[in-house]
């Protein structure tokens, strides 16, 4: 990994750790054009391959840890990288392979800690929850669970309220993440309430729910986002200030696509297709 003074200003970039979604709509793809949209030069390094749509995945297969490493080491070798967003990593070896891959990286990193895809498909094996919060929580600047993800890490049934969102985002806290963001998509109500929750403050970010279908990768464009405005430089608040405006910009404008039978995704380019 190159020393800080060894490098050139540029454009900002941003690394993505996360497996690719053939369906264009989550993972690495979605990353990517997150990234993009957000004028930050995204790079990759995949841990799977999953065969999957907006409807099911109907494959996975992950790729070799010598591999996974490499990737990271060749981006963070040469490029000036302003933070890293980590997604799916399916097994417990993989989140030990990243965990050491990125040990000396100076910047934030933002954890999603992925599960189950939208269609409900289990995205993790079972021994990989224990190394996600063992290993890789610790060592992000944010993770950003849902409810479903939220209460597998701690244990529990997932919260039903705001409050009982806002309580288990501290036991988190408590279990050694640094900070977290409660992601209220999965809870019913006519508004839908994203928490960030640190040692030193909390707030609320609430918007009325929007009603669609087309809500594939919404939480890995979440991340994703968090971690171009972090690589742009803005503060932990500030980034998610604006990637919550930008993600619930993308859902509003989702049913334009028209693409897929199932989910579909969130509109990424909304603010640069006009058409």
């Amino acid at each position: 990994m190159r020393s800080q003074n060894e490098l050139t200003s540029g454009i900002p970039v941003a690394l993505t750790i996360a497996g690719s979604d053939s369906g264009g709509g989550a993972g690495i793809q979605a990353d990517l054009k997150t990234f993009s949209a957000l004028g930050v030069f995204g790079t990759s390094a995949i841990t799977a391959v999953t065969a999957q749509n907006t409807t099911a995945v109907t494959d996975i297969h992950s790729i070799p840890l010598a591999t996974v490493s490499a990737q990271i080491e060749a981006v963070l070798d040469d490029f000036e990288v302003g933070a890293i967003k980590i997604g799916m990593l399916a097994s417990a070896e993989i989140i030990a392979t990243v965990a050491d891959a990125i040990r000396d990286f100076p910047g934030p990193v933002v954890l999603d800690p992925v599960m189950v895809a939208k269609s409900g498909d289990l995205l993790i094996q079972q021994t990989a929850i224990d190394a996600l919060r063992d290993t890789l929580i610790p060592m992000a600047r944010v993770i950003t669970p849902n409810l479903p993800e939220a209460a597998t890490l701690l244990g529990l049934e997932p919260a039903r309220t705001a409050g009982d969102a806002a309580d288990q985002g501290e036991a988190l806290l408590e279990q050694g993440a640094n900070a977290v963001l409660m992601k209220g998509g999965h809870a019913k109500g006519a508004e839908c309430i994203d928490q960030l929750i640190t040692s030193e403050a909390s707030f609320k970010l609430t918007v009325p729910r929007i009603d669609t279908r087309s809500t594939h990768g919404t939480g890995c464009t979440f991340s994703a986002a968090i971690a171009a405005y972090l690589a742009r430089g803005d503060t932990l608040p500030d980034a998610v200030s604006k990637a919550h405006a930008y993600l619930q910009a993308a859902i509003a404008k989702a049913d334009h696509l028209r693409v897929g039978h199932g989910h579909g995704p969130v509109h990424h380019f909304h603010a640069i297709w006009t058409d």
